[in-house]
């Protein structure tokens, strides 16, 4: 089975160019700036370290307090089907990691202080494993064994390569290549760059043909060091206000759970997929485009009242994420440059589905005005008190899926991405959705210590039975009637089941009565 890019990519959604355009028109409408592009120059000292991005930093620390842990790992396997050139290939990856220098960095304390440390280019030899000899059934088996064991281990930040790639090889013509970056040196969109760079490398390499790509203007590095420039400005504390007037008094969104909460967050996690008919789809964007919405707010709507269904709580707080890439130098630079941003909306006083989505739009665009500072930068100033049973801030993330991945083309390679479950999560919820030919996708991945897949099954059939609702119904429909439509559907399945158990009672019943005749 194939994976989905949203499966991939860590949750990663980004203002597309017709988001953009939405937003700049409903800034304008109220007498404010639109989006303002920020030169990032390349740095001007010759040294190897340099200061770490408010993201890597957070990584950084938390790496320290979960030694050995391989939670922010980023784990991919590619299917490789065709004839493969291992020099080509080794070459590509060579010419990948000189390209971007992250790739080579490595992290370590100086004077108690973390820095960034960029390795020279060296030479990189592809590891291969041979399942030749296995039979097909178990080659199988064994791929996602050596897939998952190679996404779990650790990295040591301080002297590993933060990028491992390995090959598998199960005949001729038929090879797996796992791919493994640490979350301090990549995101989503960057696994999207490094699967386009590689394309276009091998591509060129086969042939024995140069490098059509051209050097980078910047590196992640210019960015680090921009980033901290550029936030002893007056951008700081602009965005510092609005943060901590809008995140004041934050509720933690208490969904119910089949099982307490441990006490130190572990991390593990499964996933469930979700498939909309493209018809419905299509409704949805319609939808969308009639009220000036985008889908993303379409759908983050109808998720937050599936949460206020279940929780009962009227101030519902969901993350989110941006690729924060608005600077066009750093659009094909690998990097840490996704930002998470937390969305509250207020569904008190039985609001209409249109006035809901009018809210969630207005809190969405004021959130993207002001996402440029980083989370972690945000969680150090609000002074949160520690909790390792949960993430900070929020607990459940919605993600609509815009990421820079166009086909693959790898000559004569036919490429494919490979389905593999890790059993890691970082949230109690991620719902990640992605539109595809076929229609909307999605992927429910959920934390295992505090759900059921049961519960999980029936969150995702309210979810697709609320998306249903919502396109059929009037949009002043209110917000006890669509959650009335969810009551009715479990009253009328818990009488199915009720009706069940009764019949196989009296079967018992009549068996018993037989046997004592």
């Amino acid at each position: 089975m194939l994976i989905h890019m949203s499966e991939l990519s860590q949750n990663i959604s980004d203002i597309s160019p017709k988001k953009l355009a939405l937003l700049s028109k409903l800034l304008r409408e109220k007498g404010q700036n639109t989006l303002k592009t920020q030169v990032i120059t390349p740095r001007k000292s010759e040294l190897n370290y340099y200061p770490l991005s408010f993201s890597q930093r957070r990584l950084w620390f938390l790496s320290q307090l979960e030694e050995g842990s391989d939670a922010y790992n980023m784990p991919a396997a590619l299917q490789l089907t065709g004839t493969i050139e291992i020099t080509a290939l080794e070459q590509t990856l060579r010419e990948i990691v000189r390209r971007h220098e992250v790739l080579r960095t490595n992290f370590v304390a100086i004077n108690g202080a973390p820095v960034q440390v960029i390795n020279p280019a060296r030479a990189m030899t592809l590891p291969l494993v041979n399942l030749q000899a296995l039979p097909e059934v178990e080659q199988s088996t064994e791929v996602q064994r050596l897939a998952i064991a190679e996404g779990q281990r650790p990295f040591d930040l301080t002297k590993d390569p933060l990028l491992r790639v390995t090959l598998l090889r199960l005949n001729e013509k038929f090879h797996v290549l796992l791919v493994t970056m640490h979350h301090i040196i990549s995101d989503g969109w960057s696994i999207g760059i490094f699967i386009q760079e590689f394309s276009i490398l091998y591509k060129a390499f086969s042939k024995g043909a140069p490098s059509p790509l051209p050097d980078l203007p910047i590196q992640y590095a210019d960015f680090a060091c921009w980033q901290h420039q550029w936030l002893q400005t007056e951008v700081l504390e602009t965005n510092l206000s609005y943060w901590k007037k809008q995140l004041a008094n934050i509720p933690i969104l208490e969904l119910p759970t089949n099982r307490p909460r441990p006490a130190v967050q572990s991390f593990r996690g499964t996933r469930q997929f979700l498939h909309l008919p493209k018809t419905l789809t299509e409704e949805l964007k319609a939808l969308s485009h009639r009220e000036q919405v985008t889908l993303f707010i379409t759908m983050l709507t109808v998720f937050q009242i599936l949460l206020h269904y279940y929780t009962g709580q009227n101030d519902i707080v969901v993350g989110t994420d941006v690729a924060n890439r608005n600077h066009t130098d750093i659009e094909k630079v690998i990097g840490f440059f996704v930002n998470q941003l937390v969305l509250r909306t207020n569904l008190s006083g039985n609001p209409t589905f249109q006035e809901l989505l009018t809210q969630t739009r207005e809190v969405s665009l004021e959130a993207y005005t002001h996402q440029d500072l980083p989370f972690d930068k945000l969680v150090g100033a609000l002074n949160l008190k520690r909790d390792i049973s949960r993430t900070p801030l929020f607990q459940i993330k919605f993600v609509l899926q815009n990421t820079p991945i166009s086909a693959l083309e790898f000559s004569e390679l036919n490429v494919s991405f490979l389905e593999v479950n890790y059993g890691t999560t970082k949230l109690d919820l991620l719902l990640d959705m992605e539109e595809t030919e076929q229609g909307l996708v999605g992927a429910l991945e959920y934390n295992t210590d505090l759900f059921e897949a049961s519960t999980i099954a029936r969150l995702l059939e309210h979810f697709e039975m609320l998306l249903h609702s919502v396109v059929t119904q009037p949009l002043n429909t209110r917000l006890n009637a669509l959650e009335q439509i969810l009551a009715e559907a479990d009253r009328q399945k818990q009488l199915i089941k009720d009706k069940k158990l009764e019949e196989a009672t009296a079967q018992k019943l009549n068996k018993a009565k037989r046997k004592s005749i």
